[in-house]
């Protein structure tokens, strides 16, 4: 991140006020464990700090993605250390845990795919070695980010086509659910996966951000649709309509950190631990205010789909499928 801030070793949200002061922002009660379905933890200044800050604020679960065009090394040979910097981080996290560490870090999984963006260098070597990768390490829960980005084409639209229906087919090869990145070619994207086949272990449509109207064949087709800190954005209000339409058993939450910070929190760097403002957020959207048994529910519900598409035991792949 080219955004740079001190760093507070506690629990605290903080906002920047004038004259570089930072306010303390007041924590949304957690009425259930909260998953962060999307993350990029090698991004953030300190990895271990913010699992600390999601787990003392109940984030029991995060799918970090790691892009083997740019970095396959990083997470998987640092998450362990990350992890258990975290521990030690929330020993050390007072007002929340009155110093007897009941807390813990989440769960941590991770989404591996290829970025659009880098569909230029999709390689045969650098299947085979996504493919061995995924078959050997149980960490990995699902295939992406992968799809498509007519936004920005910084790869070749011809390349990104081709780079996602090989991941795609790699996905079911190892029986791995896809994680979608669409921008701007929601049309060719969903066409693809009409011609492919929507993966059996699911599809999930990360940092959702269109009207209601785009939603429904994304729905119709059996999609989790997960949101982000845009859900919050003041001017957001054709999200907020999207959000009310998705079955609430496909239905995530998600940071896209250290991007997409929500309110009221915009304008610093966001963690996993944000996610909890998402949440508060999407259930007001579906109606669920105050302490209610409804609320309560449908917080686990959240949560439960996160772990149902994301934390399952990873499918025996058979060599040569």
């Amino acid at each position: 991140m080219d955004r740079e801030e001190p760093l507070f070793y506690d629990e605290h949200f903080r906002q920047k006020r004038k004259h570089d002061k930072w306010e303390i922002v007041t924590a949304p009660h957690s009425f259930a464990p909260i998953a962060d379905t999307h993350a990029h933890l090698d991004m953030l200044p300190d990895p271990g700090l913010s699992l600390a800050r999601a787990g003392v604020h109940e984030v029991a679960f995060v799918e970090t993605i790691v892009n083997p065009a740019e970095d396959d090394r990083t997470t998987f040979d640092e998450l362990d250390g990350w992890l258990r910097d975290g521990e030690l981080y929330v020993r050390k996290m007072g007002s929340l845990c009155c110093g007897q560490a009941p807390y813990r870090c989440p769960k941590v999984r991770i989404g591996y795919g290829v970025h659009p963006h880098d569909a230029k260098d999709y390689t045969d070597e650098l299947e085979a070695a996504m493919e061995m990768r995924g078959r050997s390490d149980g960490r990995i829960s699902a295939i992406g980010e992968i799809g498509l980005d007519y936004h920005y084409d910084l790869s070749a639209r011809d390349e990104q086509r081709e780079a996602f229906r090989r991941q795609l087919s790699l996905a079911k090869r190892l029986g791995l659910p896809v994680l979608l990145h669409m921008r701007d070619a929601h049309d060719e994207g969903f066409a693809i996966l009409e011609e492919e086949g929507f993966p059996e272990a699911g599809t999930l449509l990360h940092c959702y951000t269109l009207d209601s109207h785009e939603l429904a064949r994304w729905v119709e087709a059996g999609c989790y649709v997960a949101f982000g800190g845009a859900l919050t954005f003041k001017r957001s209000e054709e999200v907020r309509e999207a959000a009310k339409l998705v079955p609430l058993d496909r239905l995530l939450t998600e940071t896209d950190a250290p991007y997409m910070t929500p309110e009221p929190l915009r304008g610093t760097v966001c963690g996993a631990e944000h996610v909890v403002f998402t949440v508060e957020r999407l259930a007001e959207v579906r109606g669920f205010a105050g302490d209610s048994a409804e609320r309560r529910a449908f917080y686990q519900q959240l949560y439960d789909n996160a772990i149902r598409l994301l934390d399952r035991p990873q499918v025996a792949a058979k060599e040569g499928e």
